[in-house]
């Protein structure tokens, strides 16, 4: 969608088959559009932890921006406004508060789905977000370097065990690629290269003990 007005209009068209409970604009005003009792389409063929009905399970919101994908605007993709973050800071708050949400389930489109979806990709705060108690921050790994690739079988295991939808083949396979990828986006968005190396395996350890306790 090029704007705010047409992604609302979409999503509150019964035909599109898409919902979300919330939309936000740039400017920071928020729709609410679908009772959070209430199951919106927001998450399409997803998973996380096991569970493929992710409908059904979460709260979805949506951020104005012409994304990676959009048809016709390609490299429209920007940063998320300080309004607009200051909102979805404010309404996961609340929804985090009312529902008791484990930081481990504040996810994106592209960890549930990252073989179709890449948002809100690498611009968006998840690190702010996580500062103000929304999301898991990764632990301090400064010093740590990129180094070499982990093995393979290991990645993938540890990935599932955070929740990614990744079966172990101990190949660099495209679901590998796809979950590395939006591992990245997520927790090291300075560096997406779609390698698995030594600074992503102490990310991953880091959320995997956060998740733990």
């Amino acid at each position: 969608m090029a704007t705010g007005a047409e992604a609302l209009e979409r999503l509150c068209d019964k035909a599109s088959q898409v919902s979300a409970h919330y939309l936000i604009e740039e400017d920071g005003r928020v729709y609410s559009l679908v009772p959070e009792d209430k199951r919106a389409w927001h998450a399409g063929v997803a998973a996380w932890e096991g569970d493929r009905d992710i409908n059904s399970l979460s709260i979805g919101i949506e951020l104005v921006n012409p994304g990676h994908d959009s048809p016709g605007y390609v490299g429209d993709y920007r940063p998320f406004p300080e309004a607009q973050m200051t909102a979805l800071t404010g309404l996961c708050g609340q929804i985090i508060s009312r529902h008791q949400i484990a930081p481990w389930h504040v996810l994106g489109h592209s960890d549930v789905a990252p073989d179709r979806k890449c948002d809100p990709g690498e611009l968006f705060n998840w690190q702010g977000l996580a500062a103000e108690g929304i999301g898991l921050l990764p632990i301090n790994v400064e010093g740590q370097g990129v180094g070499s690739p982990v093995e393979v079988g290991v990645t993938q295991q540890k990935l599932s065990d955070y929740g990614y939808q990744i079966a172990v083949t101990n190949r660099l396979d495209s679901q590998t690629s796809a979950v590395i990828r939006a591992f990245q986006q997520h927790f090291r968005p300075a560096n997406v290269s779609g390698t698995f190396d030594q600074e992503c395996g102490a990310l991953l350890e880091g959320l995997l003990s956060a998740k733990a306790h």
